[in-house]
């Protein structure tokens, strides 16, 4: 079974591009990682204000946000926001140039503001960030299988998917580049011929 060549390819002009996928990737561990940094500065902000009655609140937020995240990433299929920016990807030939850590910066800087800014009011009110973190949960579990769905299209037809890099305050845009399909053997009435 061949995979999308795309993803390894050994030039290092390609490597310095960021697909699509990966970028989903990164959203989900790094919108994970603000959660866990939210949950901890809420249980320190809790303690320092001596406010020990707003933690099981914030628990049962966050396991509330867990069951939310579940349910809206349960489905294995990409979400329609992805499915039409795949649609509306721009066709070349050439990969976009551009670096990954910049495309990272560019695309999620509203996560990095949210997070430190929810973390920031936590001297203010301890529960600011721990409501914050239960949004971040819910944003990390709900995205958590797209990636796979943009992979299983990108081997179904063949392309691989780039972040094009635009402003930060614009919509994202992706380009799409040829690639290899993946060959699959055909089902015939349940069984592989």
């Amino acid at each position: 079974m061949a995979r999308a060549a795309c993803g390894r390819c050994s030039r290092p002009s390609c490597r310095r591009r960021v697909r699509f996928v990966d970028f989903l990737r990164s959203v989900v561990l790094l919108s994970a990682a603000a959660a866990t940094a939210l949950a901890a500065v809420t249980v320190l902000a809790i303690g320092t204000h001596a406010e020990e009655h707003l933690l099981p609140f914030a628990v049962g937020w966050w396991v509330l946000a867990v069951l939310i995240g579940l349910s809206l990433g349960r489905r294995g299929e990409a979400n329609p926001p992805i499915a039409r920016l795949l649609a509306n990807a721009r066709a070349s030939s050439t990969l976009p140039e551009h670096r990954p850590s910049a495309t990272l910066a560019n695309r999620l800087w509203p996560l990095m503001v949210f997070t430190l800014l929810a973390g920031g009011l936590a001297f203010l009110a301890p529960q600011i960030p721990g409501i914050a973190a239960g949004f971040a949960i819910i944003w990390a579990l709900a995205w958590r299988r797209q990636d796979a769905a943009v992979t299983a299209i990108e081997e179904r037809d063949g392309v691989c998917f780039y972040v094009r890099p635009t402003s930060p305050v614009r919509g994202i845009a992706l380009e799409r580049v040829p690639g290899f399909k993946a060959l699959r053997p055909e089902r015939a009435n349940g069984a592989v011929s």
